[in-house]
């Protein structure tokens, strides 16, 4: 199991906490941290835009990535969601050791 931090944003509290809560309940992420404030800048069907958003740290694995990917495209209200997967290179051995049993545990 190599474990994952992965970011995505919603366009609202109540979206991003039914989203994470839905990939803790199923074990595809060990645990989601939803930060508010977020304002993104981007090109969207030929306009800049800007926007409220908020934003959802996942912590995962490579392995519970494929269909925590189905979920989040079931579940997001964007049509086209940011999700990014970072490697994590390093972290507090014990820490880890949990994530990688939280989302093992389904599988």
């Amino acid at each position: 199991m190599s474990p994952l931090l992965l970011i995505t944003t919603c366009p609202d509290q109540a979206s991003a906490e039914h989203l994470a809560e839905i990939l803790v309940q199923t074990r595809h992420a060990a645990c989601v941290s939803v930060v508010p404030g977020l304002t993104s800048f981007y090109h969207w069907q030929g306009a800049v835009r800007r926007d409220a958003e908020w934003l959802l740290l996942i912590k995962s694995s490579d392995s519970a990535y494929p269909q925590l990917e189905q979920v989040l495209l079931a579940h997001h209200p964007y049509e086209l969601p940011e999700l990014v997967a970072v490697p994590i290179a390093r972290g507090l051995p014990g820490y880890l050791d949990w994530l990688a049993q939280q989302v093992e545990a389904h599988g």
